[in-house]
């Protein structure tokens, strides 16, 4: 594994799930986030929430999101955008939420890492 890198089988994993979602890039997630019926989940733990968070974001970590999520977003058709540190937990999370019948979930490319390096709004504690 590279330093810094993750594991091949993950990356494999992710870029297979990649093939069957659809993802946005940070500037234009920011954007739809500001519209109406639109969420932005940051699906990271709970942890990196804490520590900075996309402003306007909810919190359903990718270790509980298939769980938690009818009762947070009940609305199948709810345009929902997830970001993680760099885009590849938000990608299983998004193939998962497709499975779960949800119709518009998008994964955020390259997540918080985008986010901040496109110097977007974020709240930090």
């Amino acid at each position: 594994m590279p330093p810094g890198g993750h594991p091949p089988r993950f990356e494999r994993l992710c870029e297979e799930a990649r093939g069957r979602i659809r993802e946005v890039d940070a500037v234009e997630a920011a954007r739809l986030a500001g519209e109406p019926g639109t969420l932005l989940v940051d699906v990271r733990e709970e942890s990196e929430w804490a520590a900075g968070h996309a402003a306007g974001a909810i919190h359903l970590s990718k270790g509980v999101i298939e769980r938690d999520v009818e009762a947070t977003i009940p609305d199948l058709d709810a345009r929902i955008l997830c970001y993680c540190g760099g885009g590849y937990r938000s990608a299983l999370a998004v193939e998962s939420l497709q499975r779960m019948g949800y119709r518009n979930a998008w994964s955020v490319s390259g997540g918080w890492r985008a986010w901040t390096g496109a110097g977007l709004p974020v709240v930090r504690r």
